[in-house]
């Protein structure tokens, strides 16, 4: 099982290689276009210019749980790998993907605030849920890994009812989540339940999430345990 591991470990980083790469250019792209509106907003009275990082990596993680289904574990199974091993694999692939986005993002706002400073531009700030609770580079990565690590899993396993059930399967599961939103805010329990969780949001509440996302994977398994290679229509 530990070749199997390494080589399907492998085989996923070097699959995403060139649409992380994608990603990356056009988000840097975009903070240094923001940035040059924050330093011609300087003479402009109450002028501030907020950028989010984090927002773009949480879409593009759920895109990257649900597509790994379709183009990722089909190969893999043709390639002669065991469904356990392909579970293995893929979570601490979405843990490290989480980890090295959370990281990275991180670390990029830690520069983009140090030069901003010896620059004297002070009308650029990044929006981020660390901001509720305590804002230093740990919180950050804490936060962003436990936030991707829960959508790369719910969309993988959403992916997987597309896979297995074909479009009736998952879209009368998505259907349903739509149904329980709609409900949910015409009764106001989304909107109350993320007015208390802003108020009283913590360090906790995430530690919460990555477990919650941590048991969404391993439901995966259920799904993933007899998989074909043959997508369901």
């Amino acid at each position: 099982m530990g070749r199997q591991l390494k080589g399907l470990l492998y085989f996923f980083i070097t699959d995403i290689r060139y649409s992380l790469l994608i990603f990356w250019t056009i988000l840097l792209s975009i903070l240094v276009v923001s940035l040059a509106f924050a330093y011609f907003l300087m003479d402009v009275e109450n002028g501030m210019m907020t950028f989010s990082l984090t927002v773009p990596m949480y879409i593009y993680c759920g895109i990257l749980g649900f597509l790994t289904v379709k183009e990722s574990i089909p190969f893999s199974i043709k390639m002669g790998a065991t469904r356990k091993s392909v579970f293995i694999s893929l979570g601490i692939f979405f843990l490290a993907i989480s980890l090295f986005m959370g990281t990275a993002a991180s670390i990029l706002q830690e520069i983009v605030k140090v030069l901003a400073e010896m620059t004297g531009v002070d009308t650029f700030s990044f929006l981020h849920l660390a901001y509720f609770v305590d804002n230093t580079w740990y919180t950050r990565i804490l936060i962003d890994t436990s936030i991707m690590f829960f959508f790369l899993a719910l969309m993988f396993v959403v992916g997987l009812l597309f896979f297995k059930y074909g479009l009736a399967g998952g879209g009368s599961f998505l259907g349903v989540l739509v149904v329980l939103l709609l409900i949910g805010i015409a009764k106001g329990w989304i909107v109350d339940f993320f007015i208390n969780l802003f108020s009283e949001i913590d360090l906790a509440f995430f530690y919460q999430m990555l477990g919650l996302g941590i048991v969404v994977y391993c439901v995966s398994f259920l799904f993933l345990r007899r998989i074909t290679t043959v997508k369901v229509k």
